[in-house]
């Protein structure tokens, strides 16, 4: 995800102050520091305060960033830190020297990344999603309904002909595949697959 070219726009287009680049970025990074909290198991009022806080810390050094890519990793690095002195801080005096991370199991720390990847591949595949055109996106929305919307239903509400569905679901799919962030997610689990 370092490579991901959108973050850095949307980095460069915060520092300038555009408003739907910060908050894209923020509905982009959340769920990340939600789910940390969650690990280091905070309350809801003491996981408010760390995003707060994050996030606070995150504009007034959003001029100093030199690599805006490198931007998921800096949120969790500082989002654990933070997390930790808030744990430290409810223990008292006698857990000040006890690192967080030591009282994490591995399997709640692989949980974590775990979770941050699949946020990461949501926000990239809907970055992706909004280049299809918008009858494209209404079609791929109602393909992937719960429970499956009938192909006669799709071809009534959207006008197009049965026979079309499939073949056009293909050519979004292909679409997104395309995308430059999306190859890049297929290109890396080929890459850790092998």
């Amino acid at each position: 995800m370092r490579d991901d070219p959108c973050v850095t726009d949307l980095v460069m287009r915060a520092r300038k102050g555009n408003q739907q680049a910060w908050e894209a970025l923020v509905e982009r990074y959340a769920p990340l520091i939600w789910s940390i909290c969650r690990h280091y198991r905070l309350d809801r009022s003491d996981a408010e305060d760390v995003a707060q806080s994050i996030w606070l810390q995150f504009v007034n050094h959003l001029g100093a960033i030199r690599d805006p890519a490198a931007v998921p990793g800096w949120l969790t690095t500082v989002t654990k830190r933070e997390c930790g002195r808030v744990v430290r801080a409810a223990r008292g005096p006698q857990a000040a020297g006890q690192l967080a991370d030591e009282n994490l199991p591995d399997k709640q720390t692989r949980t974590a990344e775990q979770e941050l990847l699949a946020a990461e591949r949501h926000a990239v595949l809907r970055d992706a999603f909004t280049c299809l055109s918008p009858s494209r996106q209404q079609l791929m929305a109602m393909l992937i309904e719960d429970p499956p919307m009938p192909y006669t239903e799709i071809s009534a509400r959207l006008g197009i002909p049965i026979s079309s569905i499939g073949p056009t679901r293909g050519r979004c799919l292909d679409q997104l595949r395309r995308h430059p962030a999306i190859a890049a997610l297929i290109d890396a689990d080929d890459w850790s697959a092998a």
